[in-house]
């Protein structure tokens, strides 16, 4: 089944690759095929049970290059299939948002479907080189998507200090997988096989060493202060669906790699790495926070919230190392809001994106000065950035509150000084607020004038993602029945 949910956009994007395929047939292919796909994960969340410890749901596995211990090995628990559905649902919101795209449609939806083939393939992937080579394909996708589909002069080098930032990024990744093969006692790259064996146990120096590469190599993808630099030119640049793709789907590679490889196969070396990490998340939840706060480029406002955002995710996984008596709730639960978080920032930022994506196509800017009073003209696209912007920041009854709560109350129970972290949520509030002050309030001037409302299809993408932050906010117990038992599990690895 995960085998089918992994490459049947793969099939898709290749038969869409033929000439003789019509731009009308290859858009409403890649809406279907996405459906199709989100229908598969629907059957597997069905019939998911947390599996044993040591052992994945759904696995499947196949001998693949077995001289060096890699095979076709892959499984889902409650980490990972709660970004899988996430997946596959902010790709389909991405192919309705994109019906009406003239600018070659065929080729775009062949290239977004294989961007959604390698995107899961993360996420399923139980083997370090089957991760690997999924990792690196989605850089080369949304490489092509930026490059390709990107808006202004500069879109190209956006595109290319993306690729270039995160390509070195996967390298010390790969650096850091080498060093967990060959501590192995029986080299191999399988994930299960090596978070049994805890090959650097006892050895701080050396998995110091092999976590430093690992951390790198994530943090550049999450991506975590000083290694953002990258995400707002690329998101900037992107297309409307490649910056949904990008926030929602691809950032959550980096944190998704420090509860599935780095905690649970170097669990001493993340214990004492715990406060430098913590340290990391808290700095890039403030520091996110302040530089959107200070952005006239709505886009760019928006994309440095994820710094923040994921700064969050980075902060719970690093209070998860600090392992004494007492704390083992606490820890828990900011496992379980790190994992809450991956998701809903994939629904919410996904959802600003396609949002923000609107003010181009109708008036060419994100200028924050060169709108006013746009409620007017569009209440329906008023009406979505308000509760996408109050979903980003937490407010009660959406997923955001969800995830942000237990991280704090993980966090401030494990170690009560990161409560300083909280004034992210002030930041982003005041950031958010004055946005929709300036955009959508007031009289109507500038890009606001003759303003054209949202179509069918916009309303219909990001209101759906918006609907679903809505509805785990309000019935958590639908992906938390799912996240906790892994978190739980995942906990007690680190503490070993």
């Amino acid at each position: 089944m995960l085998s089918a949910i992994v490459f049947l956009p793969l099939a898709a994007a290749l038969l869409l690759t033929v000439p003789a395929v019509s731009d009308r047939v290859a858009r409403w292919a890649w809406v279907a095929v996405a459906a199709a796909d989100l229908g598969l994960v629907a059957v597997v969340w069905a019939n998911f049970e947390e599996p044993p410890e040591g052992r994945l749901a759904f696995e499947e596995r196949l001998e693949w290059i077995p001289g060096v211990g890699a095979s076709y090995h892959i499984g889902v628990d409650g980490l990972s299939l709660p970004l899988v559905a996430m997946t596959t649902i902010v790709f389909l919101a991405c192919a309705i948002y994109a019906l009406r795209d003239e600018d070659r449609p065929r080729i775009q939806a062949a290239l977004f479907l294989f961007l959604q083939s390698v995107s899961l393939g993360v996420f399923v992937a139980a083997d370090l080189i089957l991760f690997f080579v999924f990792f690196d394909l989605s850089i080369v996708g949304m490489y092509f998507v930026i490059a390709g589909w990107g808006h202004g002069a500069t879109a190209g080098r956006s595109a290319l200090k993306f690729f270039l930032y995160t390509f070195l990024g996967s390298l010390a990744l790969l650096l850091g997988f080498i060093g967990l093969y060959v501590s192995a006692d029986t080299p191999t790259f399988d994930m299960v096989e090596l978070a049994e064996m805890l090959p650097l146990q006892g050895e701080p120096v050396a998995g110091g060493a092999v976590l430093a590469a690992i951390l790198i190599g994530l943090a550049v993808k999450t991506p975590t202060v000083p290694f953002h630099t990258w995400l707002p030119p690329a998101h900037t640049d992107a297309p409307a669906i490649g910056s949904a793709v990008l926030a929602g789907v691809l950032l959550k590679m980096g944190t998704y790699g420090f509860v599935r490889i780095a905690m649970p196969m170097l669990p001493e070396a993340w214990r004492a790495w715990a406060w430098p990490i913590i340290i990391v998340g808290v700095i890039s939840v403030l520091y996110g926070a302040l530089v959107a706060l200070a952005q006239q480029n709505l886009k760019r406002m928006v994309a440095y919230t994820s710094v923040n955002h994921m700064g969050y995710v980075v902060l719970a996984v690093g209070v998860a190392g600090l392992v004494s008596s007492g704390t083992e709730d606490a820890r828990r639960l900011a496992i379980v809001g790190a994992e809450t978080q991956m998701v809903s920032h994939g629904l919410i930022t996904a959802a600003l994106f396609l949002l923000v994506g609107v003010l181009r196509d109708r008036a060419g800017s994100y200028d924050l000065s060169g709108y006013g009073g746009l409620a007017a003209p569009a209440p329906r696209l008023t009406t979505l950035f308000a509760i996408g912007a109050f979903a980003s920041l937490g407010l009660p009854a959406f997923s955001g509150f969800i995830a942000e709560f237990q991280i704090f109350a993980g966090a401030i129970g494990t170690a009560p000084v990161t409560a300083v972290a909280l004034l992210g949520i002030l930041l982003t509030a005041a950031m958010f607020l004055l946005a929709l002050q300036r955009i959508f309030a007031g009289k109507t001037r500038g890009g606001s004038i003759g303003f054209r409302d949202l179509s069918a299809h916009e309303l219909w993408s990001a209101g759906s993602l918006l609907a679903l932050s809505l509805l785990i906010g309000v019935l958590p117990r639908v992906i938390l029945d799912v996240i906790e038992p892994a978190a739980a599990t995942l906990a007690e690895l680190v503490g070993r």
